[in-house]
C-alpha cells in the first residue's frame, strides 16, 4: 500500500519506520525542516511505564486548585482560558471519576509495557547507537508523599512492574549525586525503566526508515485532507529537496533552538491508499472538517538542558540515570555529558511566551539535588506544545473516515508510548490483531 503519514515527530518516525517494516510505501509529510522538531525536540526522556497515568485523576482538580497560588506549582492556568480549552477541562473533570480514571490508566500502562518491549527490539535489532541510562528514581520529600503513592505501589505489584522502595540512606545508593543536605523521606527506585534522548532516536530512526524506501517531505505543509477509497492530501510545499537539514536559531535565552520555517510556495494535491495522522496538534484541523472534532489542546511544558561539569574528585555529579521529584512534578534526566530538568504542565498559555514562574521551579529542583552539578551559564530553554486529550490515552486505529488513521493524542506520555502505538497502528491497518489489548484506545471513546 501507498501510505501517507502526517507529522515526523516521535510518532511519526516509528509509525513509518513500522509500516515500512511491513512491506508498505511510505511517505512521510513534516512541516519543519527535519524530524522532532516540536514536541519531541527537548523533553525529559523518561521511559516508566509503571508511571504513565492520565492526567484525569480522582482527586486532581483539588490538587490543581490548591497549587495555583504557591510559588512553585506543577500545574498552571493561563490569563486567558478560551472556550475550546474550557469545554476540555468541562470533559477532563468528568473522566477524574474513580471508575473511569482505572479503565484509562489500565490502558495507558498495557501500551506502555509493551512500547518499552518494542523500543528495547528495535534498539537491539537495529544495533542504535543513543544517550540512554538504565533505572528511574522517584523522591519522596515528605512521609506524606510516601503514603499517597500506596495505591500506585500496588498498581506497579498487579502489573508486575519491579521496584524497591527505598529510605534516604538508599536513594544516595542509587544516586550518589543527590544532595544529602537535601531532606528526604524515601524514594521508589524502578531498575527497569529507563531514559533516552527522544529526538537522537527519532533521527537514527530516520536514516533506517529513508533506507528503507521511506521518502521525508519537509517543509511541507498539509492543508487539507479528502476522504475516500483513494484519499488525497493537498500539500504547500517549499522545494522538492527531501533532504531535510534541520534550519535553527539559537536564543538560549529563551528558547534554545527554534526551527524557522520557509516560505510555502507549490500547492499540490497527491494520491495514497491510507493516510496516517500523527500530526500532534495540527491534526484536528485536519480531521474537523470531516466530522471528528477532536478535544485536543496544547498543554505546555518546559525543559532546561545544560552541560554537566566534570570534575576528576567528583566523577558522580548529576544524576547517574532520571530522578523525579513527586512534590513539584520535575524530571531530571542525564543525557549523555548533559543534565536535563523537565516539567510543568500550562494550560491555556503561549508557544511564545515563557512562564519565569515555570522556569524558576525548574532551577530550584535541579539546585535541590543537585547543585552546582552543570554550567548554567550554557543551559538552553525549550517550551513544548503537548497534544493532550482530556481522558489520558491517545487515540489509536481507525477514524472512521474513509481512508484516514490515527495515532496522536499522547500528551506528555509520546517517547514512552509511541513505538507500541507505532506497531499497534500497522497491525491494525493490516487487519491484524495487535500484541497488546486496545480496549480503550480508540476513537469510538471521544464520540460524545
Amino acid at each position: 500500500m501507498r501510505i501517507a503519514v502526517i507529522g515526523a515527530g516521535i510518532v511519526g518516525v516509528t509509525t513509518a519506520f513500522e509500516l515500512a517494516d511491513d512491506g508498505h510505501e511510505v511517505t512521510v509529510y513534516e512541516r519543519r525542516g527535519s524530524v522532532a522538531a516540536e514536541t519531541s525536540f527537548a523533553n525529559a526522556g523518561v521511559v516508566a511505564p509503571g508511571y504513565v497515568t492520565p492526567w484525569a485523576a480522582p482527586g486532581m482538580p483539588g490538587k490543581v486548585l490548591r497549587s495555583l497560588w504557591r510559588a512553585h506549582a506543577p500545574v498552571r492556568l493561563g490569563a486567558r482560558l478560551d472556550p475550546a480549552t474550557l469545554r476540555w477541562m468541562w470533559r477532563w473533570w468528568r473522566a477524574c471519576k474513580p471508575a473511569v480514571y482505572a479503565a484509562n490508566r489500565a490502558s495507558m500502562q498495557r501500551l506502555a509495557l509493551f512500547s518499552r518491549e518494542r523500543l528495547h527490539q528495535i534498539t537491539a535489532g537495529l544495533k542504535l547507537e543513543y544517550e540512554r541510562s538504565d533505572g528511574y528514581l522517584v523522591l519522596l520529600r515528605h512521609p506524606t508523599e510516601l503514603a499517597m503513592a500506596q495505591p500506585g505501589l500496588a498498581l506497579l505489584e498487579t502489573l508486575g512492574v519491579r521496584h524497591r522502595v527505598l529510605d534516604a540512606a538508599g536513594c544516595l545508593a542509587v544516586e550518589p549525586g543527590l544532595n544529602a543536605d537535601m531532606p528526604l523521606h524515601a524514594g521508589i527506585h524502578l531498575p527497569d525503566d529507563e531514559v533516552g534522548n527522544c529526538r537522537q532516536f527519532a533521527h537514527l530512526l530516520r536514516g533506517i526508515a529513508q533506507a528503507r524506501g521511506v521518502r521525508f517531505r519537509f517543509h511541507t505543509e498539509v492543508e487539507r485532507i479528502v476522504p475516500g477509497t483513494q484519499p488525497q492530501l493537498v500539500i504547500r510545499t517549499a522545494s522538492n529537496d527531501e533532504s531535510g537539514p534541520l534550519t535553527t536559531t539559537a536564543d538560549s535565552s529563551r528558547t534554545g533552538f527554534a526551527p524557522t520555517q520557509p516560505m510555502l510556495v507549490d500547492t499540490v494535491t497527491e494520491r495514497a491508499d491510507a493516510i496516517v495522522v500523527c500530526a500532534a496538534l495540527g491534526s484536528a484541523a485536519l480531521l474537523a472538517p470531516h466530522g471528528l472534532k477532536l478535544p485536543l489542546v496544547p498543554v505546555y511544558g518546559y525543559s532546561v538542558t545544560a552541560p554537566l561539569r566534570q570534575h576528576e574528585q567528583h566523577p558522580d555529579r548529576g544524576p547517574r540515570s532520571g530522578v523525579m521529584d513527586e512534590r513539584y512534578k520535575v524530571a531530571i534526566s542525564r543525557l549523555g555529558s548533559r543534565v536535563r530538568v523537565a516539567g510543568s504542565a500550562e494550560l491555556g498559555g503561549s508557544s511564545i511566551k515563557h512562564n519565569a514562574a515555570s522556569l524558576d521551579t525548574l532551577y530550584k529542583v535541579l539546585n535541590d539535588w543537585f547543585p552546582g552539578a552543570a554550567r548554567m551559564t550554557q543551559a538552553q530553554r525549550w517550551k513544548g506544545a503537548r497534544p493532550m486529550l482530556p481522558d489520558g490515552p491517545p487515540v489509536l486505529g481507525a477514524s472512521g473516515i474513509a481512508g484516514v488513521w490515527l495515532n496522536l493524542g499522547h500528551g506528555s506520555s509520546g517517547w514512552a508510548l509511541a513505538c507500541g502505538s507505532a506497531r499497534v497502528l500497522a497491525d491494525l491497518l493490516a487487519s491484524r490483531t495487535p500484541a497488546v489489548d486496545t480496549a480503550g484506545l480508540g476513537v469510538e471513546r471521544l464520540r460524545h
